[in-house]
């Protein structure tokens, strides 16, 4: 637990830097509590409704602010399975603030576990940068820096979504596990576990990088029986099995209420149609108007089936490969070159000067939208470019492969399976990271008037997408 504990000191040569970007994440947090302070401090009746009907940047989902405001099993119980209990403690913090103060702190409280992760995520780049691939401080504030300049990294930063809190602790695997290859360690069952139980409760598909990252650095010993029982398939099992008890006794319950409060108002509806035809028609046998009933709730129906589809949660949803608890999430019919250029390496990094931040599923926003300016298709380039050749200067580095192995992984399920591809930048905090990794290996490659000149080149790319982003959402807020 030793490399766990020594992440979280901030050493003599980092406090400058820690200082910075602590309150850099403090100012980027501000812009939403400024925002949406006198629309969320205010007691309310229904604070699902409120936050879901009133907050809008992207495709986040404000889930966080209604769990902390009147805690409830708000996420989806399969992606999220700890997340709900991990945010019980700032909601008895949030009631006692409401208590006294009678003001609902949950901007603020959600802010500050935002800032945390953020400056922690900050660091644990730095550290990786510095002790793992072995660079300059410089140049590991510089590259980190420049991962908290793209769109997506820096928007997680400070939405109420759980996106940063898995960056945090994907960076805190990596870190670990960098050290870990560094010194000739592995990954105790311990360690194993606490990092699983919170990546995975966080969101569950992350679980899986946690055992990538055991399986890369301790390699033979994770397929020891003792290893393989108690830190990979004992806790699976466990989490899972929690999960279906958390549907079970959270979940289900408030479905089965909906379906039969629809099924009431269906009912309802129909005895009113029954009514009004009886009186209306000039047939009068109960078969007659049974018939007549019948197909005006067909039409009503097949008039329903028609505007929903029309509607953007479901013209944009993409095409699944099948209809299942997990499949219906897939999508073979989102073009994948196009989302990657535009919304892979397009969104994910360089806002779009269009439809900005609106979401595709509840806005009018293309699921592919171009560019006005050449500009953003040359940086786009340069950053792939320059990623491509960090990776063949790394390409002998375990811990470059476990970091690839993770965004591969990603890869696999948003442009192959194809999940949430319609929005995949809003994933982005899961994976781009792997971007200025990647190009630390190149900075640790070239010397000389090469590594001034790619210096030069990165400062470039950090002020020029800082200057962009900031503009634009900037510009976003203050339109409301």
């Amino acid at each position: 637990m030793r490399d766990f504990i020594d992440l979280f000191r901030i050493r003599c040569d980092e406090r400058r830097v820690a200082l910075f970007a602590l309150l850099a994440f403090i100012a980027l947090n501000a812009i939403i509590i400024c925002q949406y302070y006198y629309l969320f401090t205010p007691l309310h009746g229904d604070y699902w409704k409120l936050f879901i009907g009133q907050f809008r940047v992207s495709g986040f989902d404000p889930i966080t602010y209604a769990v902390v405001s009147d805690w409830a099993a708000k996420y989806n119980v399969y992606r999220h399975p700890l997340l709900a209990f991990f945010m019980y403690l700032p909601y008895l913090l949030n009631q006692a603030c409401m208590s006294l103060t009678g003001m609902n702190f949950a901007i603020f409280i959600v802010a500050a576990m935002l800032v945390f992760a953020a400056f922690y995520s900050f660091m644990f780049l730095v550290r990786i940068f510095c002790d793992v691939v072995g660079i300059r401080l410089f140049d590991a504030v510089l590259l980190s820096s420049l991962c908290f300049s793209f769109a997506y990294v820096m928007l997680s930063a400070i939405v109420p979504d759980h996106f940063i809190l898995s960056m945090f602790m994907l960076l805190m695997v990596l870190a670990m596990a960098g050290l870990k290859i560094k010194h000739k360690r592995h990954f105790t069952i311990l360690e194993t576990i606490l990092l699983f139980i919170f990546t995975a409760g966080i969101s569950l598909n992350n679980g899986v990088k946690v055992f990538m990252a055991a399986l890369i650095t301790n390699w033979r010993r994770f397929f020891r029986p003792k290893y393989l029982l108690l830190a990979v398939i004992l806790p699976s099992a466990l989490i899972w099995l929690f999960a279906r008890w958390e549907y079970r006794a959270f979940v289900w319950p408030e479905e089965m209420a909906r379906k039969e409060a629809k099924a009431k108002r269906n009912k309802q509806l129909t005895e009113k149609i029954y009514r009004d035809y009886a009186d209306t028609a000039r047939v009068k046998d109960s078969a007659s108007v049974r018939a007549g009933v019948k197909k005006i709730v067909q039409q009503r129906a097949q008039a329903k089936y028609k505007r929903d589809h029309q509607k953007p949660w479901n013209k944009n949803a993409g095409k699944p490969i099948a209809q299942g608890e997990f499949m219906r999430w897939t999508d073979i019919s989102t073009p994948r070159l196009q989302s990657s250029v535009e919304n892979l390496f397009g969104e994910s990094i360089q806002l779009h000067q269009d439809h900005l931040l609106q979401d595709v599923l509840k806005d009018n926003r293309p699921v592919i939208v171009p560019y006005r300016w050449v500009a953003n298709y040359v940086v786009e380039g340069i950053l792939v470019l320059l990623f491509l050749l960090g990776l063949l200067c790394g390409a002998r580095s375990r811990f470059l492969w476990t970091a690839m192995a993770f965004f591969a992984f990603d890869m696999a399920l948003h442009v192959g399976l194809g999940f949430g591809l319609n929005e995949v930048y809003i994933m982005s905090a899961h994976w781009l990271f792997v971007i200025p990794l990647a190009m630390g290996y190149l900075f640790k490659a070239v010397r000389g008037g090469l590594l001034v000149s790619l210096r030069v080149l990165t400062v470039a790319l950090f002020l020029w997408l800082l200057g962009y982003n900031l503009f634009f959402l900037l510009k976003y807020m203050l339109a409301f």
